[in-house]
């Protein structure tokens, strides 16, 4: 095949595994194309929960015609026997001809040995393309096996001199609904939603995905040193539905919330406050990959202080409040610009009234 075969190919394959985003971890969202004689003969993506692989799905679709065709997987095949056989193991069972590798998996579990396997057993292996995409789209899960700590995207949505409410407290809506469908969609491609004891205070929020038609949720993480917050919200009251953890100090109350379904995880403190590095270790140990954090102002500060933020995402309205406001980040002790952390614009576009700019954490 051409290299824009194989990029055409490999396209549908990100493709795919971009509709497992938030519902397959701890494994990664991975998408698999079978083409025999130029046609697809099987497709698929990581099943939700994680199983079974793309691999096993698309083999399973495609049958006797896997047999001479080429394979294109945006990660490394797996090589080993967890809760389902190797993936490399049944590629070379079905007699595949060639395997078009996107990215390689870290883990050391795999790290190669899929790839060894398939070359070993006679099939041709071709790596990279699409590396670029696949790396993008599996930074998640490739964070959590080589960082030990999810992928963060922080959510800000303001006015346009960045304030999230006025004076007297009220934020019900900065931004329209366009913007807030949008937030919903966000929500529905990651493992996790985090909020602070603030905003749950504040807004009372249910974080959930909602007015998509879609069933599976994301975890809901409240992060609060004392968790000095009332069992009768709506995060407290609707955990038996839908899963609430609790990333708290070592002496925090969390009786009630644990018997409203609530899961503890308590993490170690930094300046008196949860380490926002305990938080991400505690999360990437729980097989979280991908986290939507959706503030408020101190969580997302102490997360942009700490060097955690990998992307954020802003939705900014065509109104201003003032100084009085309340603002987008509370107090981050930065006196020089050459310690504010720095971010590259990725993409901006309307949304409805409003504008969503996407931003991603600079590298140099």
């Amino acid at each position: 095949m051409t290299p824009e075969t194989d990029e055409r190919f490999m396209a549908v394959a990100l493709m795919l595994g971009r509709r497992g985003m938030g519902r397959v971890w701890p494994n990664p969202a991975v998408g698999c194309v079978i083409v025999k004689d130029g046609q697809i003969v099987g497709r698929a993506w990581t099943a939700d929960g994680g199983r079974p692989h793309a691999e096993a799905l698309a083999l399973a679709q495609a049958g006797d015609a896997a047999h001479g065709a080429t394979v294109y997987v945006t990660l490394e095949p797996c090589a080993h026997h967890g809760k389902t056989p190797p993936c490399a193991h049944a590629l070379v069972k079905a007699g595949v001809q060639r395997v078009v590798v996107a990215a390689d998996d870290p883990d050391e579990r795999v790290d190669g040995r899929g790839i060894a396997a398939l070359r070993d057993a006679g099939v041709q292996v071709d790596c990279g393309v699409g590396h670029k995409e696949a790396a993008r789209d599996h930074a998640g899960f490739l964070s959590r096996i080589t960082q030990r700590r999810p992928f963060v995207t922080l959510k800000l949505a303001g006015t346009l001199d960045g304030r999230i409410a006025t004076a007297t407290g009220e934020s019900r809506w900065i931004t329209g609904p366009d913007a807030r469908r949008m937030v919903h969609m966000m929500r529905a491609r990651h493992d996790a939603v985090m909020v602070g004891a603030g905003t749950v205070r504040a807004d009372n929020p249910s974080l959930t995905v909602r007015g998509l038609g879609i069933a599976h949720q994301p975890v809901r993480v409240v992060v609060s040193r004392a968790m000095k917050i009332p069992a009768t919200h709506q995060l407290a009251q609707t955990a038996h539905a839908t899963p609430v953890w609790l990333c708290h100090g070592p002496d925090a109350d969390v009786a009630a919330w644990a018997a409203k379904g609530a899961v503890s995880l308590p993490c170690a403190l930094a300046a008196n406050q949860v380490d926002p590095h305990a938080v991400m270790t505690t999360l990437a140990e729980q097989g979280i990959s991908r986290v939507f954090c959706e503030g408020g102002g101190m969580l997302a500060a102490s997360f942009l202080n700490a060097g955690l933020v990998d992307q954020i995402v802003v939705f900014s309205a065509g109104a201003a409040i003032g100084a009085e406001g309340t603002p987008m980040l509370a107090a981050m002790g930065i006196d020089r610009l050459t310690d504010a952390p720095r971010f590259r614009l990725e993409s901006v576009r309307p949304v409805g009234n409003d504008i969503c700019h996407i931003w991603t954490k600079s590298r140099s």
